[in-house]
């Protein structure tokens, strides 16, 4: 399995294939001093333990959904949609659809690469910028939707796996939008998937 790694604010380490575990906010949703306290960028990286990825992850995933209503624009139906649509274009073709949900300013998608895929990284530029721009038309606004960068991992096994599904699906539930997961409209989850 060949590999890159690279560093921005984040780390990345993609694969050519595998599972993936990735959230993507609205540009702005995070302040960049609240970036520094959460301390992402200085002690976590990609070949992190499980045990460590998930407490950094759920410190930085807490602040969007405490924070919900800054850079909200996917609360928007049409939006939300809009993400929908561009989440399950590549499905079948670049990579198999585990999962997603779609919260106010950021979303989370687990999927399987497939073989011959363009690689992680374009694949998430393809649909942040297809969804930007159609987004940014509908809501009538103009300037950068999506932050540069995602947050994502390679899934390492069965037990990281579960987590990242269950954490997908549960998070409307945790965000007081809903009492079950396949209650809220924004979240798919393929049916071989469903571990709740």
């Amino acid at each position: 399995m060949d590999r890159i790694f690279h560093r921005r604010n984040l780390p990345h380490l993609y694969y050519e294939d595998g599972i993936y575990f990735i959230t993507a906010r609205t540009a702005g949703s995070i302040p960049l001093p609240v970036l520094k306290k959460i301390k992402i960028n200085k002690h976590f990286n990609d070949d992190s333990s499980f045990d460590k990825f998930k407490n950094h992850f759920t410190e930085y995933d807490s602040y969007l959904e405490n924070n919900s209503t800054r850079n909200n624009y996917l609360s928007n139906q049409m939006a939300a949609s809009i993400l929908q649509e561009c989440l399950h274009y590549p499905d079948n073709k670049e990579y198999f659809l585990i999962c997603y949900t779609i919260m106010s300013n950021h979303f989370h998608l687990v999927l399987e690469l497939l073989e011959g895929n363009k690689g992680i990284s374009k694949i998430m530029q393809s649909i942040k910028g297809v969804s930007a721009r159609r987004i940014n038309e509908v809501l009538n606004r103009k300037g950068t939707f999506w932050q540069d960068e995602s947050y994502d991992r390679l899934v390492r096994d069965d037990k990281e796996l579960y987590f990242v599904i269950r954490y997908t699906l549960n998070n409307p539930v945790k965000a007081g939008l809903c009492k079950k997961w396949d209650e809220w409209k924004y979240t798919y989850c393929h049916p071989q998937h469903v571990v709740i």
